[in-house]
C-alpha cells in the first residue's frame, strides 16, 4: 500500500510543540485545593509557637526596670486594673485607645505589678503573631513547609522579638491584624467554595448578578478583629481600609469567576452591603465596646466635657458621645502634630534597611573584676539577614501582581501599603522603627512567597525541588544564625566591650 507523504515534511523532523492546555472551566477556577496534612500542620506549626513562646519567655522579666516607653503603659494598665479606666491625673494626656493597656492589665492581674506582669502578655502576643502567619501562609500557598518557614522567620525577627519582650502596644496590633486578614482569607475560600457549589448545581449560566450569599461568619469576625486592632492603636484603621477594598474586590473576581455577566454591577448590589456591615459598622461597634470602661467611669479623662460645655453643637447627641468625640479630635490634633524631636526616632524609608533602630536599655558603670567595661544593651532591631531581604521581596511581590494576576502577592502588598507606606503621608511626625510591627508578618509573607518561587512547582523536577530546598535551608540558617549572634544585644546580656562593638554593625545602631 502506498504511503502519502505528509503536507509538511519538516513536521516529522521537528520536535512537537508544547501541547496547549485547555482553558480552565468556571469551577476549576473556584475550586480551592486544601493541603492532605491539617493534624501534622497543627501539631508542626503549634510546636513551631511553643518553641516561640519559650524564647520570649526565658529571663523576660530581666531587666526589672520600666524600659522606654514602659514609663507609661503598664502604669496605665494598673490604673484600668483598678478603675476600668486611665485615672485623670490632670497633668497627662491619654493618647491611646485603651485595649493593649487592657491587654496589659491582664498579666498584671495574673503575676502582679512588675516586668514579668507587664511584659508576659506581649510575649503571648508574639507567639500567637506566629501561628497564624504559618496557617495564613498555609493556607494561601496550599503548602505546609512555606507555613513554617513564614512562622520560622517571624520568631527569628529581632524587632519582634523585643517587641515580645517589652510591655508597650504595638505588638498588641500584630495577632488582631493577622487574625482579621487569616478570617478574610478563610471567607475568600469559602466564598468561592459556595460559588462552585452553585455553578455544580446549574445547567445554564448564573445570569447578571449571580446568587445571593446569606451571613459570612467569617468576615463578621474580621471586622471584629480588625476593629479590635484599631481599638490598640489607630494604625489599625489603614489595615481595616485596605483589607475591606480588597476583599470586595476578591468578590467581585469570584463572581467573574463563576460567570457572572456583570460582576462589577454584582458585587455592589449582592456583597457591598453585607461587607458594610461587617467591615464598616462591626469594627466600629466593636471599638466603641473597648471604651466602656470610660463610659462608665466618673474621673476618666474628658468623660463630662459635653456637660462642661452645654453650648457645643448637636445638642441631641448624648453627651457621652459628643465628650468622647472630643475626646478623640484631641487626640488626632496630637498625633498629626507629634514633631518633637527625639534621638532614636527613624523615617519609613529607613526602616526596612534597619537604619535606625531604638536603644531601649543601656545602664552605665558597670565593669568585671578586672575593671574592664561590661555593656549591656538592648536594641530594638530587625534581623537584618530576614530584613535585607524586605525590599526585593516586595519588588518580587509586584512583579507577580502584574505579570501573574497573583491575588496572594496583591493582598500582601495590601497589607505593606497599609502598614508601611500609610506611615509617608506626614513624614513631619516622629516616628520610630516599632511603628513596623504589624506590617513585618506580611514582609514575611512576601518573603515566604519569593522563597515559594525559589522552590519550584510541584511538577518540577526532583533535582530543582531540592535544589530550591536547599537554598532555602540555607536562607533560614543564615537568618536564625544572625539572630544568635544578635541576640545578647536584644536581651541586655552583659558583654565586653569589644563583643559588643562587634554586634554594632552600622553607625545609626549607637
Amino acid at each position: 500500500m502506498a504511503v502519502t507523504a505528509p503536507e509538511h515534511p519538516s513536521a516529522t523532523t521537528q520536535p512537537s510543540a508544547r501541547p496547549v492546555e485547555p482553558p480552565l472551566s468556571r469551577l476549576d477556577r473556584l475550586r480551592v485545593a486544601a493541603p492532605s496534612d491539617p493534624l501534622t500542620s497543627w501539631l508542626l506549626i503549634g510546636g513551631l509557637g511553643v518553641v516561640a513562646l519559650i524564647l520570649r519567655l526565658v529571663r523576660l522579666s530581666y531587666p526589672s526596670d520600666l524600659i522606654f516607653d514602659e514609663a507609661y503603659y503598664p502604669p496605665e494598665a494598673g490604673e484600668i486594673l483598678q478603675f476600668g479606666y486611665e485615672y485623670n491625673r490632670g497633668y497627662t494626656f491619654i493618647v491611646h485607645p485603651p485595649l493593649g493597656k487592657w491587654c496589659i492589665a491582664v498579666g498584671e492581674y495574673l503575676f502582679g505589678y512588675n516586668s514579668l506582669g507587664w511584659r508576659f502578655p506581649s510575649a503571648l502576643a508574639g507567639a500567637i503573631s506566629i501561628v497564624i502567619l504559618a496557617r495564613i501562609v498555609r493556607r494561601m500557598t496550599r503548602s505546609t513547609l512555606l507555613g513554617l518557614v513564614a512562622g520560622l522567620l517571624l520568631t527569628f525577627d529581632g524587632l519582634s522579638f523585643v517587641l515580645s519582650r517589652t510591655g508597650i502596644l504595638d505588638i498588641f496590633i500584630q495577632p488582631f491584624v493577622l487574625a482579621g486578614f487569616a478570617c478574610l482569607v478563610i471567607d475568600r475560600d469559602r466564598y468561592r467554595a459556595h460559588l462552585a457549589t452553585v455553578v455544580s448545581t446549574m445547567d445554564t449560566s448564573l445570569g447578571t448578578f449571580g446568587p445571593r450569599v446569606g451571613p459570612r461568619g467569617w468576615r463578621l469576625s474580621a471586622g471584629m478583629l480588625l476593629g479590635l486592632a484599631c481599638s490598640v492603636k489607630w494604625s489599625g484603621i489603614y489595615f481595616l481600609a485596605g483589607f475591606a477594598i480588597m476583599s470586595l474586590l476578591w468578590d467581585r473576581a469570584a463572581r467573574k469567576s463563576a460567570g457572572v455577566s456583570r460582576p462589577t454591577r454584582a458585587a455592589a448590589l449582592r456583597d457591598l452591603p453585607g461587607a458594610a456591615w461587617a467591615l464598616g459598622v462591626l469594627p466600629v461597634l466593636t471599638y466603641l465596646l473597648t471604651w466602656t470602661g470610660w463610659f462608665v467611669g466618673e474621673t476618666s479623662q474628658g468623660r463630662h466635657w459635653a456637660e462642661q460645655n452645654p453650648e457645643t453643637s448637636y445638642p441631641f447627641i448624648p453627651g457621652a458621645i459628643r465628650s468622647l468625640w472630643h475626646m478623640h479630635v484631641e487626640m488626632f490634633t496630637f498625633h498629626s502634630g507629634l514633631d518633637s524631636s527625639h534621638p532614636w526616632e527613624s523615617k519609613p524609608w529607613s526602616w526596612l534597611v534597619d537604619g535606625r533602630p531604638i536603644l531601649l536599655w543601656n545602664p552605665q558603670g558597670l565593669t568585671d573584676g578586672n575593671g574592664d567595661q561590661i555593656v549591656r544593651y538592648i536594641l530594638m532591631v530587625g534581623t537584618p539577614a530576614l530584613w535585607f531581604a524586605f525590599a526585593p521581596a516586595m519588588v518580587w511581590m509586584v512583579w507577580r501582581m502584574l505579570a501573574h494576576r497573583d491575588w496572594r502577592a496583591a493582598a500582601v502588598l495590601v497589607g505593606i501599603s497599609a502598614g508601611w507606606l500609610s506611615w509617608f503621608a506626614n513624614l513631619e511626625r516622629t516616628m520610630f522603627i516599632f511603628y513596623m510591627a504589624p506590617v513585618v508578618p506580611f514582609f514575611v509573607m512576601a518573603v515566604a512567597l519569593m522563597l515559594g518561587d525559589v522552590l519550584g512547582r510541584a511538577r518540577d523536577s526532583a533535582l530543582r525541588r531540592q535544589f530550591g530546598l536547599g537554598a532555602i535551608s540555607l536562607y533560614i540558617a543564615l537568618v536564625v544564625l544572625n539572630f544568635v549572634y544578635l541576640y545578647p544585644i536584644l536581651t541586655g546580656l552583659p558583654l565586653s566591650h569589644d563583643a559588643w562593638l562587634a554586634r554594632m554593625w552600622f553607625p545609626s545602631w549607637f
